[in-house]
């Protein structure tokens, strides 16, 4: 039995459908993970599902069936999650938010957002200016007192996620103020091949974190690649 089905977390992906979204639940999925795949509109999270369960057939294995993946409008699958990932776009990231707000019990919340000036119609390599500081801080402020909110995967490439074929080679800086939270998604990175989970600080250094897409955005353009990712060295053999 596989690490996620011995931890029995459940995970809900807000934005599944989205690229980011669906790489992460497609990776999950085939860990064994429980995957409940969020949108606005029910039935783009059910395709988003069917889709996921073709990609393993035709990439990886023919056990479709073993796959624990489903899709449901936001609130639904965040009321089913014990952790609940948000992989949508800036601009819509407070309204979703607290489309669910009420959804989220005892969960924890892992924020992907990245204000990017393209989600605007700007410059894809340049930031929006968050008045709380960053995207995830925004999130902690929207969420209900008492639930745990982590920044984390800004710096891993969708395309990647996607690519069966391919093996990530990224480091997950995870930002947040809460130690278990950090654990549980810790275990979460782990089960997708090639990444490392780095404790990267309070929720505040988030603010750096979700630059670092820009600057990745810049680095394939230039060496005209999709996969670009992080690495931290230096540090101990047992992180």
């Amino acid at each position: 039995m596989n690490a996620a089905r011995m931890s029995d977390e459940k995970i809900a992906v807000i934005g599944g459908t989205g690229d980011l979204g669906f790489g992460l639940a497609l990776r999950w999925s085939l860990a064994g993970a429980q995957i409940f795949i969020g949108s606005r509109d029910e039935k783009k999270a059910q395709d988003a599902a069917q889709r996921l369960k073709e990609t393993v057939k035709a990439g990886a294995s023919p056990r479709t069936q073993d796959l624990l993946v489903s899709g449901c409008e936001n609130s639904q699958a965040a009321a089913q999650a014990s952790v609940v990932v948000m992989a949508v776009p800036f601009p819509a990231q407070a309204a979703i938010l607290k489309s669910i707000r009420g959804s989220l019990k005892d969960a924890i919340l892992v924020d992907t957002t990245v204000p990017l000036a393209a989600t605007i119609g700007g410059k894809p390599t340049r930031l929006l200016g968050v008045w709380q500081g960053s995207a995830a801080e925004q999130v902690r402020e929207l969420t209900p007192p008492g639930t745990p909110v982590l920044a984390a995967f800004h710096s891993l490439s969708a395309d990647a996620l996607q690519d069966l074929s391919f093996t990530p080679d990224c480091d997950i800086l995870v930002c947040g103020d809460d130690e278990a939270a950090k654990k549980t998604l810790f275990s979460l990175v782990k089960l997708i091949p090639g990444l490392r989970p780095i404790d990267a600080g309070p929720l505040e250094m988030a603010r750096i974190v979700e630059s670092l897409t820009a600057l990745l955005i810049s680095v394939n353009r230039r060496y005209r690649v999709h996969h670009s990712g992080i690495r931290i060295t230096g540090l101990p053999a047992d992180v």
